[in-house]
């Protein structure tokens, strides 16, 4: 494990310290679930990006056309 030091401004350390105690954990558990939060959200739209580059109108298309043209069923409209 590593260690970091980072400084913050008063007031942001003063509310990490009271978001911490209301969720019952560490400011190091708490730090380290922000970050690790926002590395998620990061890499997911990463990802959702290079998949995006590899779809095709065409094959969207085509699958579509597989879809029955029905209604649905009561419970699922809108």
């Amino acid at each position: 494990m590593s260690t970091l030091s980072v400084r913050l401004p008063d007031s942001l350390h003063k509310k990490l310290k009271e978001l911490a105690e209301q969720e019952g954990v560490s400011m190091n558990q708490f730090i380290t679930l922000a970050v690790s939060e926002k590395m998620s959200a990061l890499l997911t739209v990463d990802y959702l990006k290079e998949r995006a580059e590899r779809g095709s109108q065409k094959a969207f298309e085509e699958i579509m056309r597989e879809v029955p043209d029905v209604e649905p069923e009561e419970y699922d409209k809108l």
